[in-house]
């Protein structure tokens, strides 16, 4: 950096200057490594400015961004002197227009902001009152309005490291250090602005490449969510909502004392983390077949086989009625003939006819009962008795004709098998398909190169089916075992699942009766306790429900009654 020298200048003068020229370049490399760390974009922006302010000793600047559609947009706004602080960390937000780089086609080199940033050079102006080729109209209206004077500005082109513009560092009115007089902006001065100004667009550009890289993550992790939403209707919304439980979980635990959560303190990162995971934890689900996700009935394959059984039931009952009609027609054949040879017979043979009437309407009956009740097997519920399995083996043993005349029972093994599952739709095999999910999960996402934040994604996402006592699923983990968000997952996961509408075989379930199976799952140390008070003693599960369950769904919860749960 160049030092401008006086002859009159004396040794102690020189040292002086070389000192505090020494303290700016040493302010300067501070300013430099804070802008290396800092990550959140309004802060950064507000650290360039301040820090430039700070450099050049200055009384107010401006930091403008370059959008899309070729406008400086102000960004950060301080003039210390009036005690103005817009934009950046400070909430208020700066109502000025964007300044456009041109007007009706033509450049807008009028405007100093706009001129610096369409010539790329920077403008040292000693006062903008005596500057010729610039218009500071507005300058002098704010200046007569505020009863300020913007005197000497120093307007500083931000460019990436490919040399294109991203932004504009405007300062105003430099100030001595000594006697706090307005004073011109030095060449040391402009030095020092356009060194941090270099740094501050890597830090910009930097910050931009993070944002833009995360928003591409982001959009990919959803675009996932979506091909699972395209594949099963049923299960898209699940994806959704998740992460959004999630993390109201994750919040609600942080402030708790309860436990182990007293040092849960989780940092932005951390919560971010949660999200990703929240939002990855069924991707391995792009891999589970749709007929065993969509699998609505116990009968369902390519189609519901019930469809075909109740065929199978008008056959029998076919059948049976045309044996009633031949055995009626032969008695009637008989008392016919009875009458005209022993017409005394005739009362014998009409007691017949009403037997066989009577024995034909038993079965009849007996077989709808049977056909209702079939259908109502096939329908998943929670819990299906001994007697109702024994009744299915009864049924399976009619024996029915098929079209090409075999004589076969009326229900298949794979039929009766189906139609025996105790809970729910799935058999045990193709429950053990669906719970694959969870370790492709873990293979997909352990073959990530997360970034150091996002480390535990996979162990996060992965245990959300695994239980506190270690019954649960792929590595029947302990509870000291899981780490708090992944306990979080799995309270999250079970009850948007018990919640939720939009599944194929079950109706949605009502808050209280999905607090009461919440409790119950508490109490077999199922789901981690203090999460599941905290879920409870902060409403997480209202706050929930108000957003995003059907009004319908929505009745009067006793704290009092929930299994497990002491107010």
């Amino acid at each position: 950096m160049e030092i401008t020298t006086d002859t009159n200048d004396t040794v102690d003068q020189l040292r002086s200057r070389l000192s505090h020229l020494l303290e700016r370049i040493n302010r300067l490399n501070e300013i430099g490594v804070a802008l290396s760390v800092v990550r959140n974009a309004d802060l950064l922006l507000e650290t360039i400015l301040l820090g430039a302010k700070a450099l050049t000793n200055s009384d107010a600047g401006t930091l403008y961004t370059l959008t899309e559609n070729q406008t400086l947009k102000f960004q950060i706004l301080r003039t210390d002197s009036l005690n103005i602080a817009q934009g950046g960390t400070t909430g208020v937000a700066i109502k000025l227009p964007e300044l456009p780089l041109y007007r009706n086609g033509q450049p807008n080199l009028a405007m100093v902001a706009a001129y610096t940033a369409l010539k790329e050079q920077t403008v040292n102006i000693p006062d903008a009152y005596e500057a010729e080729g610039f218009d500071f109209s507005g300058m002098r209206a704010f200046d007569a309005a505020m009863k300020y004077r913007s005197k000497s500005f120093l307007v500083v082109p931000l460019k990436n490291h490919e040399n294109e513009l991203i932004g504009v560092l405007q300062l105003i009115n430099a100030k001595d250090p000594e006697t706090n007089e307005i004073k011109p902006f030095s060449a040391e001065d402009q030095q020092l602005a356009e060194s941090l100004a270099s740094q501050a667009a890597i830090a910009l550009t930097n910050q931009r490449l993070i944002s833009d890289l995360k928003k591409l993550f982001e959009a990919f992790i959803q675009t996932i969510a979506t091909a699972i939403d395209e594949k099963s209707p049923y299960t898209g919304g699940h994806g959704y909502r998740v992460p959004i439980l999630s993390e109201m979980i994750a919040r609600a635990a942080k402030e708790s004392e309860l436990g182990d959560l007293k040092d849960f303190n989780p940092s932005e990162d951390e919560m971010y983390e949660i999200r990703i995971a929240a939002w990855m934890h069924d991707c391995g689900k792009v891999v589970t077949p749709e007929y065993v996700v969509d699998k609505s009935t116990k009968l369902e394959t390519i189609y519901d086989r019930v469809h075909t059984v109740m065929t199978r039931f008008e056959v029998l009952k076919r059948d049976m009625e045309i044996a009633y009609l031949k055995e009626r027609f032969a008695l009637l054949a008989q008392t016919q003939s009875a009458v005209l040879s022993a017409p005394l017979w005739f009362a014998e043979h009409q007691e017949k006819l009403a037997q066989l009437e009577a024995a034909y309407q038993v079965r009849v009956a007996q077989l709808e009962a049977d056909r209702l009740f079939i259908k109502e097997c096939n329908v998943g519920g929670e819990y299906m008795s001994d007697e109702s399995l024994e009744r299915i083996k009864k049924i399976a043993e009619y024996r029915w004709v098929t079209p090409e005349g075999a004589e076969e029972p009326f229900l298949s093994e794979n039929e009766v098998y189906n139609l025996s599952i105790r809970k729910g739709t799935l058999t045990k095999e193709e429950r053990q398909v669906i719970n694959n999910h969870v370790t492709v999960t873990k293979k997909m996402l352990t073959k990530l190169p997360f970034p150091r934040s996002l480390r535990r994604v996979p162990e996060i996402a992965g245990s959300h089916h695994e239980t506190m006592n270690g019954t649960g699923y792929p590595d029947g983990l302990m509870r000291d075992e899981m780490s708090i968000p992944a306990r979080i997952m799995a309270v999250a996961d079970v009850f948007e699942a018990l919640t939720a509408s939009d599944r194929p075989y079950k109706p949605a379930k009502s808050l209280s009766a999905s607090l009461k199976i919440l409790g119950f799952m508490k109490k077999d140390q199922h789901i981690d306790p203090d999460l599941f008070d905290v879920f409870i003693r902060e409403k997480i599960y209202l706050q929930y429900a108000e957003k995003y369950l059907n009004p319908t769904q929505i009745d009067d919860v006793d704290e009092n009654k929930i299994p497990g749960y002491t107010p």
